[in-house]
């Protein structure tokens, strides 16, 4: 047996019987042929896949970054800035430390609107796991992860604009409520780490956080905020040797503390009782950077469609995705019904009407490009009758007054050519909402047909009707509007009627504070295109925002471009509501003034950054960026350690303020 066992095949078809490897050789040929006859089709590449990839891509890209910046020595971008630029010179607070500078006056911060952080401190079962977690600041990552959940958390109640039943989002607390708002992205990160080169800290530095979304006074109704500044100025004061503190706002923080300078002297229970002297013995400064005092067209904008020039230009580069794609939600329509509940947005809608910001043919900066370059290449120099040579503009008339004009014919127009009929009495008829549309409610669904027909009938809006548009199409959040802020212009500022808080925020309805001794800045950027005025069109959509921005409109000659006209300013408030105030309304005595407190215009010329290593630069005039700007920082250092307005060389102007100034008629 052990022989037969061992004896070896010796035909063919024996081996394939004991041999199995024959059969795996066979089998892989058939499947080769197999193959060879019927071939597969390959995989075809998806938009998943390249939506993958370029995640994928730029994951490992930031992970890559990141790992350099924390393997690299801290100074190394020191070093190729100064290789590539030249000696970078020493931040403020070093040079002005070597100067002597120390400690004088305790100093306020004054976050503006969105920058500073917002936290949860009860919400509903979708936003378990989330107790005192950002909702707003930080990394967003909450909007990404459960983006109804967030919207739903960050909205008001739209009857009270507080809290909705069950949610309570509250202000961050201390330095670091504001001083980033996003990793990397500072706001008051480089003034704070400036005054204290100078030997500031916590015990003399205060952030005066705030619930933005709600109106002014409600933030002392809800939270007592105006309460506890006054405390918190009170004991700086105090335990700083009785000097008396310098205040810095920012952008809507301005109108912030316009309001609680007002409230902090007025008798309670309306006001905080500190009487008609508080403010002359607790503050030698307000130094006001970018300040929207007479509000900005861009809060229009966003109230009346949601957008601004960034959104509208990106919703016609890429149709539908900001309307349905994302998340896959309506994502206009949601921030729309999210921002209407946020009764702050309405302080900066534009004030003082057609007085301050023009009619259908006329408007203070009528004729200016904010660019200075192509202003020297649209000029023409001519010699006058001395010899001595002229700037005459070539420039095309534009009609900044117009702030919303339904198509660019609309814009262009003679005010005479313009058939208009009103929309303030139009039969709105049947509500567009219907069974085909989303659950997104905004108050668009209960404006018919007729209603939205009417308002892109009327063809142009000047600042003085923007008011009753925006009552027309968001009846609610208007009735909310009138209940705290104003935008008109006080002929009889004595009016016992002016006493109330909804006037406080508007410096054309009410008065500075009895403070002979104190100084008011405004300091504010120019330089940068800034939103002025917009042309608009009427959309088909049935569900959706039925207004958007025409940004196929342009017009260089006019500063038109992607349906917006642009005027100097810092990208975010125009030259003329930073500025008017302290160049006409408040300087020297008037009746917006009444014992002549001292304001001074500090103007910062954007110069943007040389190379990609100086992030957002040290001489920008943008909204927020000027945050960084050394040359504000300085004044700002200089002031706080005792120099006065005068010290600082008083006013330094780039922009036309004081000739537009000149052409508004407002009585004084």
């Amino acid at each position: 047996m052990s022989l037969l066992r061992q004896r070896k095949p010796t035909g063919t078809s024996n081996a394939t019987e004991s041999d199995p490897n024959i059969y795996q050789e066979d089998d892989k040929k058939n499947k080769a042929a197999s193959k060879d006859k019927n071939p597969k089709k390959q995989k075809s590449w998806s938009c998943i896949d390249s939506c993958c990839w370029l995640i994928g891509w730029i994951c490992v890209t930031w992970w890559f970054l990141l790992f350099l910046y924390n393997a690299i020595p801290t100074s190394f971008n020191q070093y190729v800035t100064e290789a590539i630029t030249g000696p970078v010179p020493d931040p403020p607070g070093v040079k002005l430390k070597k100067e002597g500078l120390t400690v004088k006056h305790p100093v306020v911060f004054v976050p503006g609107i969105v920058t500073g952080g917002l936290e949860l401190w009860e919400g509903h079962q979708c936003a378990d796991g989330l107790f005192r977690k950002r909702l707003w600041g930080g990394t967003f990552g909450e909007v990404y992860k459960r983006p109804l959940c967030w919207v739903e958390h960050m909205s008001l109640d739209n009857e009270t604009g507080l809290d909705p039943s069950g949610i309570r989002v509250r202000p961050v607390s201390g330095l670091v409520a504001a001083d980033y708002f996003a990793p990397g992205y500072f706001v008051w990160a480089v003034l704070i780490a400036n005054l204290a080169n100078i030997g500031y800290e916590e015990k003399n530095m205060y952030m005066a956080a705030y619930d933005w979304r709600l109106s002014f006074q409600n933030t002392e109704v809800r939270d007592q905020t105006l309460s506890r500044i006054k405390s918190n100025i009170e004991l700086m004061v105090a335990t700083n040797g009785g000097k008396k503190a310098v205040i810095i706002p920012h952008s809507m923080g301005v109108l912030y503390f316009l309001h609680f300078m007002k409230w902090v002297e007025a008798p309670a229970p309306m006001g905080g009782g500190g009487g008609p002297d508080w403010c002359a013995k607790h503050i030698k400064a307000v130094m006001n950077i970018g300040g929207p005092f007479l509000g900005v067209p861009k809060a229009v904008a966003g109230l009346f469609s949601a957008e601004a020039k960034d959104v509208a230009v990106a919703r016609a580069i890429t149709p539908g995705f900001l309307d349905h794609d994302l998340f896959p939600h309506q994502t206009l329509q949601h921030l729309m019904r999210m921002t209407r509940t946020w009764d702050s947005t309405m302080s900066m809608i534009p004030k003082g009407g057609d007085t301050i910001w023009g009619g259908l043919d006329w408007s203070p900066e009528e004729c200016h490009s904010p660019s200075r370059k192509r202003q020297i290449a649209n000029d023409t120099q001519i010699a006058n009758e001395n010899g001595s040579e002229v700037v005459v503009s070539q420039r095309k008339h534009v009609n900044y007054g117009r702030v919303i004009s339904f198509g660019k014919d609309v814009a262009d127009a003679p005010s005479s050519e313009i058939e208009r009929i009103d929309f303030r009495d139009a039969f709105k008829g049947q509500s567009v909402a219907n069974s085909t549309c989303s659950e997104v409610w905004t108050e668009y669904h209960e404006m018919g047909y007729g209603g939205i027909k009417a308002v892109a009938e009327f063809k142009a809006y000047t600042a003085g009707l923007i008011i009753d548009l925006l009552h027309f199409v968001a009846p609610k959040m208007m009735a909310r509007g009138d209940a705290h802020f104003s935008y008109g212009i006080a002929e009889n500022l004595d009016n016992p009627e002016y006493q109330h808080y909804k006037y406080w925020s508007n410096p054309l309805e009410t008065t500075l504070p009895t403070a002979p001794d104190m100084e008011i800045y405004s300091l504010y950027g120019v330089g940068l295109p800034t939103e002025r005025a917009y042309v608009y069109k009427l959309t088909s959509a049935e569900c959706g925002i039925p207004f958007q921005i025409d940004t196929s409109a342009d017009d260089e000659d006019s500063c038109l471009k992607d349906g917006v006209y642009s005027v100097d300013g810092d990208e975010t408030v125009p030259v003329l509501s930073a500025g008017f105030m302290c160049a006409k309304g408040w300087r020297g005595k008037t009746r917006f003034n009444p014992s002549g407190i001292r304001t001074y215009i500090r103007e910062y010329d954007h110069s943007p950054p040389a190379n990609l290593l100086e992030g957002r630069g040290t001489l920008s005039g943008n909204h927020v960026d000027i945050m960084g700007n050394f040359a504000l920082i300085e004044d700002i250092i200089r002031v706080a350690a005792g120099a006065t307005g005068e010290d600082l060389g008083g006013n330094q102007v780039y922009s036309d303020i004081f000739k537009w100034s000149e052409k508004i008629n407002l009585q004084l």
